[in-house]
């Protein structure tokens, strides 16, 4: 079963590189779930939370968090099912991750996709998320 596959959240320290083969999304800026063992946050931007809120202090999207989620699963291949906890399981290649710093036991990163795109860029050009800082 994946989620008994999944190592705990690793921590790396800021401007850390390292590999992120992408294999569970929950939301449109994160975390996903890495085959390696981090869970990322993806940096520089804010999707909305599931249960369509906003976090204090964070910008709001006008789309929804299951839009946002459902881009984030077709940049990284599509949907292959769902785990108990509600994370919407992906197959995606391996992307190359600088970690920026941390939240919520999770890896703050930016990511390029296989094809050298920026997947927070790509995230922001669906237009379900916004920029932050």
């Amino acid at each position: 079963m994946i989620e008994e596959e999944i190592m705990p959240a690793t921590i790396l320290a800021a401007a850390a590189a390292f590999v992120c083969t992408p294999i569970a999304v929950w939301d449109g800026d994160g975390p996903i779930w890495c085959a390696e063992g981090p869970k990322i946050r993806v940096a520089n931007i804010a999707a909305r939370e599931m249960d369509e809120t906003c976090r204090p202090r964070h910008p709001c999207p006008a789309a929804s968090g299951a839009a946002a989620r459902d881009a984030m699963v077709a940049l990284l291949g599509g949907p292959r099912g769902t785990l108990s906890t509600g994370h919407v399981r992906v197959r995606a290649p391996a992307m190359q991750c600088q970690a920026t710093g941390g939240s919520y036991e999770r890896v703050v990163a930016t990511c390029r996709l296989p094809n050298g795109r920026d997947l927070g860029a790509a995230m922001l050009a669906t237009g379900t998320v916004v920029p932050w800082r």
